[in-house]
């Protein structure tokens, strides 16, 4: 065998597996079609982080006699965003092929394809292939944007994540279809910096896997900037001319059309597992994803897979955890089945929404008997001096245990406040002791202490 271990990718979960791998002595290679970094590296995650800081310097900007600034001759520069975005990425993926060398990780350049267990034919971008071998071979090839059968994405009008962080310039009309995670920042991004956004949902909420409060709460705050929300809305039909788009829908109120420059599509992602060798092979797949056990094996012994083509959350961090737990199975070791029930879920509009477990609805539909606390940003001193009081904390204890059975956000900067939480329900703390653990002062964080208290009638700012 050439390797002990190859990968196929190299995004989050394909290029931290291959890490993984060498730190615990495997020899290890990668194989890559595109860039270093997958999808959440080059057009996911991180540039479209990028984009969103663009949006809120120009909304500072667009509000700084608020903060008793005078700033005058200021616009947003749609492309030199755009530039920004993608400097940043290159720089990201760099890093990632600077990680490869420094790990002693062989980068195969090429589109690899199952040929047998142990088996891999590469391809490269002249047509010449090759075949490599190795004792266990890693499917982390990930996902794209799902396609609507009726709305096909042209890439010119009718668009994709991709193409939404490279537009030639800024669309005055865009209709987003779908209000997840994607739709949503993209939705926010587009709007902040002076696009009319309309951003249609077909079930009853925007964000619609999240508590149903904090979905209330982001649609009067995408509304407060002059977002258009329809929901329980379809969408039946998009017709594009040279000039724009015709999108047709249908609610309850009955049918009609938006006339726009640019249409969307974020209704989520699929998972790319054709034309990789899984049926060659008889790797066994269900409703689009590879099956797999607790440590990713699948049922052809010495082939695993990981990450947004595996049933689970698609989620880089997620994809990242699955790597470590594979290879560590690999190597010998006796890693702890990944929990899907305390996997953090972050989007990073503004305000920005992130939650952990269960919703209230889940918990009641699961039997608990609950208590509920929620502390809004309005009564936080640190929200308010930072201008940004939209929002509140909300948790969910078991009656009877006190067990912290989910946790949701919205407001500023709640992503980087969520992991307390993740923490919390993995050391199994009570509510009562984190009621009990001092939290800085003026913090945001202090606003999930006051959350705890608030559920056992403890709550001092409220």
């Amino acid at each position: 065998m050439d390797f002990d271990l190859i990968v196929l990718g190299s995004g989050p979960g394909g290029y931290v597996a291959a890490i993984r791998a060498s730190q615990l002595g495997l020899k290890t290679a990668i194989v890559e079609r595109e860039s270093l970094g997958g999808i959440c590296l080059n057009w996911g995650c991180i540039p479209t982080k990028a984009l969103l800081k663009s949006a809120q310097v120009f909304e500072y900007l667009n509000h700084a006699s608020d903060y008793g600034i005078s700033v005058k001759d200021h616009s947003a520069d749609f492309n030199a965003m755009v530039k920004r975005s993608r400097d940043v990425a290159g720089g990201m993926s760099k890093g990632v092929e600077f990680l490869m060398k420094k790990n002693k990780i062989e980068v195969i350049m090429g589109t690899g394809k199952l040929k047998a267990a142990g088996k891999l034919e590469v391809t490269d971008d002249k047509g010449k292939t090759k075949e490599v071998t190795a004792k266990n071979i890693i499917v982390a090839t990930g996902a794209r944007s799902r396609e609507l059968p009726h709305i096909k994405q042209d890439g010119k009008k009718i668009i994709g994540y991709r193409e939404a962080m490279t537009l030639p310039k800024q669309p005055k009309k865009l209709v987003v279809m779908g209000s997840g995670a994607i739709g949503s920042e993209f939705a926010h991004f587009y709007q902040a910096i002076g696009t009319e956004v309309t951003l249609i949902e077909y079930m009853d909420n925007i964000v619609p896997v999240e508590d149903e409060e904090v979905s209330k709460q982001l649609a009067r705050s995408f509304k407060k900037t002059g977002m258009t929300i329809m929901t329980g809305t379809e969408v039946t039909d998009v017709k594009t001319t040279a000039k724009g788009c015709t999108v047709s829908y249908k609610d309850k109120k009955g049918e009609g059309k938006i006339e726009c420059d640019i249409v969307l599509s974020a209704v989520g992602v699929v998972a790319n597992i054709e034309n990789i060798g899984l049926e060659d092979v008889g790797v066994a797949t269900d409703k689009g994803k590879i099956m797999v056990n607790d440590h990713y094996e699948t049922n052809i012994p010495g082939i695993y897979a990981i990450g947004d083509c595996v049933p689970g959350q698609a989620l880089a961090h997620v994809a990242s955890a699955e790597g470590i737990i594979c290879v560590e199975k690999i190597a010998g070791q006796d890693p702890e089945p990944l929990d899907y029930g305390n996997i953090p879920g972050c989007t990073y509009c503004s305000p920005e929404v992130a939650s952990v477990g269960m919703t209230e609805k889940a918990a009641k539909e699961a039997g608990h008997d609950i208590k509920v606390g929620k502390f809004p940003f309005s009564a936080s001193g640190k929200a308010k001096a930072a201008g940004h009081s939209d929002g509140f904390v909300k948790l969910i204890f078991d009656a009877k245990y006190g067990e912290l059975l989910g946790g949701h956000m919205i407001g500023y900067n709640v992503t980087e406040m969520i992991a307390e939480l993740v923490a919390v329900r993995k050391l199994e703390t009570t509510g009562h002791e984190l009621i009990k653990t001092v939290h800085p002062h003026p913090t945001m964080s202090e606003a999930v202490m006051e959350a705890a208290a608030a559920a056992y009638d403890e709550v001092i700012h409220l």
